[in-house]
C-alpha cells in the first residue's frame, strides 16, 4: 500500500519540475512548454520513485535506462536531472546556447544521465528495443523505460520496434504513451488518426495498461504492477493534458512551442507557487 506520504512527495516534486521548465522556457525565448509539461508528471513517478538510478555514477551498469523518444519535451527530463544533481541548477540558464550542456534535444555527448540523442520522432523505442536485448543477453536486471508521444505512433518505426519487441518477449521494456491528443498543429484525429492506441498494441504481443497520465497514485501502482508481467513487453497508454500545470496552455497546440510574454511567465509562476505553498 502507498503511503499518502510518498504520493505527496512526489506531486511536489512534479510541481518543481514544471517550474523548472518555466524557469528554462523564460521570456520571450520559443520553448516546448506543451510537451514537457504533459509528461511531467510520469517523468517524476520515474526518476523519483521508480528507476534504479545513481547520480553520482550516471554509468553505472546495473542502472535503469530510460529515454525520451519525444526529445521536444526534454525540458521535463533536464528539471528532474537538476533536481536529482546530476547537472548544476545554473545550467538551466543556458538552454539551448552554445556555452550551456542542456540542448533542444537530450544529447548523450553533453548531458549526464542521457542514455541516447533523441528528438527525431520514431527513433527512440527503437533504440529502448536494443538495450532492453542487450540487457538481456548480459544477464542484467534493469528495465528500460521509454516515453512516446502519441503524435510519433504515425511512424513506422515505431511499429516495427513494436513488433520486434512483441516478437522477442521483452519483459524488461516499457513504453509509456504521452497520449494528449495534440501535435503542433493540432488535434491528432485531424492531422493523422492513429487511434484506437491500445488494441494495435496488443496485436504486436505487448501488455496494455491505460491510465490518467496526471494521477501519481494511478502511474506508481501501474508500474509496479508491471513489474511482474512476464513474457511481454509492457505499455502504459498515459492520458495527459498537453500544457498541463499552465492554464493559459492546457489542450492548446499553440503553446507546442511557443515563446511567452511577461505576463504569462508572470500567471504561470504564481499559479504553480500557489500550489506549491499548500505543502509548506
Amino acid at each position: 500500500m502507498l503511503s499518502n506520504d510518498l504520493i505527496e512527495r512526489i506531486e511536489r516534486t512534479a510541481l518543481k519540475l514544471r517550474l523548472d521548465i518555466l524557469e528554462m522556457v523564460g521570456v520571450g525565448k520559443a520553448g516546448h512548454l506543451g510537451g514537457s509539461s504533459s509528461c511531467a508528471d510520469i517523468v517524476a513517478a520515474l526518476y523519483f520513485y521508480k528507476m534504479k538510478i545513481d547520480p553520482e555514477n550516471p554509468h553505472y551498469e546495473d542502472r535503469d535506462r530510460f529515454l525520451l523518444s519525444k526529445g521536444h519535451g526534454a525540458l521535463a527530463q533536464y528539471a528532474a536531472l537538476v533536481e536529482l544533481g546530476y547537472i548544476p541548477r545554473e545550467e538551466m540558464k543556458k538552454v539551448k546556447t552554445l556555452d550551456g550542456i542542456l540542448q533542444g534535444h537530450p544529447d548523450m555527448t553533453k548531458t549526464p544521465g542521457i542514455e541516447a540523442n533523441t528528438g527525431s520522432l520514431g527513433q527512440g523505442l527503437s533504440i529502448a528495443t536494443g538495450m532492453a536485448l542487450g540487457l538481456r543477453l548480459d544477464g542484467k536486471d534493469s528495465r528500460v523505460y521509454v516515453i512516446v508521444g502519441d503524435g510519433e505512433l504515425s511512424e513506422g518505426q515505431i511499429w516495427e520496434a513494436a513488433m520486434c519487441a512483441g516478437y522477442y518477449k521483452l519483459d524488461n521494456l516499457v513504453a509509456i504513451i504521452d497520449n494528449n491528443g495534440l501535435q503542433a498543429t493540432g488535434p491528432i484525429k485531424e492531422r493523422f488518426n492513429i487511434y484506437p492506441i491500445a488494441p494495435k498494441w496488443e496485436s504486436f504481443g505487448w501488455h496494455v495498461r491505460e491510465i490518467d497520465g496526471h494521477n501519481i497514485r494511478e502511474i506508481i501502482e501501474t508500474l509496479d504492477e508491471l513489474d511482474n508481467v512476464r513474457g511481454k513487453p509492457k505499455v502504459m497508454i498515459a492520458r495527459t493534458v498537453k500544457g498541463k500545470g499552465f492554464s493559459f496552455a492546457e489542450n492548446d497546440p499553440a503553446f507546442h512551442n511557443i515563446a511567452l510574454t511577461e505576463e504569462q511567465y508572470i500567471q504561470a509562476k504564481r499559479e504553480l507557487e500557489s500550489r506549491m505553498a499548500r505543502w509548506s
